[in-house]
């Protein structure tokens, strides 16, 4: 790894079966990319993929709805599963706005992303948790980081990603991914928020431009279980640990893949 010592994220290609999951996603979202459907209705495959993905990200965090009851439900107000599929679906409208943001200040994305979630006014939202504020977050229940180190790593990795690399999208997604999920910065919404900025650096990097890979539908396909078990491999800090959550993560974009395949095929046939 010393040969990366200034770049940290592109040291982590040599981590255990990361160069394939690379490689593997690269073929993967080029079909996806050379079909004739995405030459013509690309627009109707990333706004069909951007519902598909904030559907798959509110499962993960407790909100398993049907496809179509996300897309025809008007009111996400009324219960607090209603209030996450509203949370994920404005993340998910709102990602793409913020890619330019991002390379320049990551942190500034991050508090939008929390704010845009939370959907009110409170003087929690949109700024990193203090000592002494609870975090509600579903599914994640490994020990919360105190605020001091919270604050630290944040800056870090906005360092980073000021910084670029040369590390492949999947990797630095999935490391962003990971380290706001190990982190919770925020008192809610820390996965929702997690997976929307896997989202944005992927779209971000130019590996996937028009955002018609949502991996969020891959880690849902996948499972809560092994979302965890993936999880844990990147709080590990191990090389097979980590090198596990980013083929995870790689997994979950090929998975985005073939949701937005089977939609570009669907309109082929003229069914959908």
């Amino acid at each position: 790894m010393s040969t990366h010592a200034s770049d940290p994220l592109a040291a982590l290609g040599s981590l255990p079966g990361v160069a394939d999951a690379v490689d593997s996603v690269r073929k993967a979202v080029d079909r996806v990319y050379g079909h004739r459907v995405m030459r013509r209705r690309s627009n109707e495959i990333s706004s069909e993929a951007a519902l598909r993905g904030a559907r798959g990200s509110a499962a993960l965090s407790g909100a398993d709805w049907a496809l179509e009851e996300v897309r025809r439900r008007t009111d996400f107000g009324a219960d607090p599963e209603a209030r996450v599929v509203g949370a994920s679906l404005r993340l998910s409208a709102e990602a793409g706005q913020l890619l330019s943001i991002w390379r320049q200040s990551p942190l500034r994305v991050l508090a939008r992303l929390h704010l845009v979630a939370a959907g009110e006014q409170d003087p929690t939202v949109g700024r990193p948790r203090q000592v002494g504020e609870a975090v509600t977050e579903p599914l994640v229940e490994v020990p919360l980081p105190a605020p001091d180190e919270v604050a630290a790593r944040l800056d870090g990795l906005a360092e980073l990603v000021v910084a670029g690399s040369e590390a492949p999208a999947l990797v630095t997604s999935a490391v962003v991914h990971g380290e706001l999920l190990a982190l919770r910065p925020f008192t809610s919404y820390n996965g929702l928020v997690a997976r929307a900025a896997e989202r944005i650096v992927l779209e971000g990097s130019g590996l996937d431009p028009k955002g018609v890979c949502p991996a969020e539908v891959g880690h849902a396909e996948q499972g809560r279980a092994a979302y965890l078990a993936a999880f844990e491999g990147y709080l590990s800090g191990t090389p097979e640990g980590v090198g596990a959550w980013i083929a995870h993560c790689g997994r979950s974009v090929e998975l985005g893949v073939r949701e937005s395949t089977a939609v570009c095929e669907a309109l082929q046939r003229g069914a959908a």
